[in-house]
């Protein structure tokens, strides 16, 4: 069961971490992902895997789901970020990385990046998240 890294409305204070995390964690920590870069969506944003090890940080929180609200959890994440796995129309994907905790720790976590077609045009043409942090953004 691997933990999940969260960056945006999922995050404590927001408003989709209520609906769907709540009482149904065991842990939550600050940590951090390195080599991407986060984007305004907008409204809800985007983390995006740099090519070729470039990018910076992510800032977020690594989040453990109680044993027994595990599988629920994950489906329901699933359709939140409507995220069906092969499925070409996909915004986001699910991915294995590695999330940093504030001692430095690697914790390897269930992240939703941006889907190769989001991802380029985001590059192109998206509102960079200067510094990484969906909470301090403009």
């Amino acid at each position: 069961m691997l933990p999940f890294f969260v960056y945006g409305t999922l995050r404590p204070g927001e408003p989709n971490h209520d609906l769907f995390l709540r009482g149904r964690t065991r842990a939550e920590e600050p940590a951090r992902m390195r080599g991407m870069a986060l984007y305004d969506g907008p409204g809800y944003p985007y983390a995006v895997e740099e090519i070729g090890g470039g990018g910076g940080d992510v800032s977020g929180e690594l989040v453990t789901a109680r044993s027994e609200s595990y599988d629920e959890l994950l489906c329901t994440l699933d359709a939140l970020e409507e995220y069906a796995p092969g499925d070409p129309a996909n915004l986001y994907e699910r991915v294995e990385r590695a999330a940093i905790l504030d001692d430095g720790t690697a914790v390897r976590a269930w992240v939703y990046v941006a889907a190769p077609a989001v991802a380029a045009g985001l590059r192109a043409r998206g509102k960079l998240i200067e510094g990484g942090d969906w909470r301090t953004r403009g």
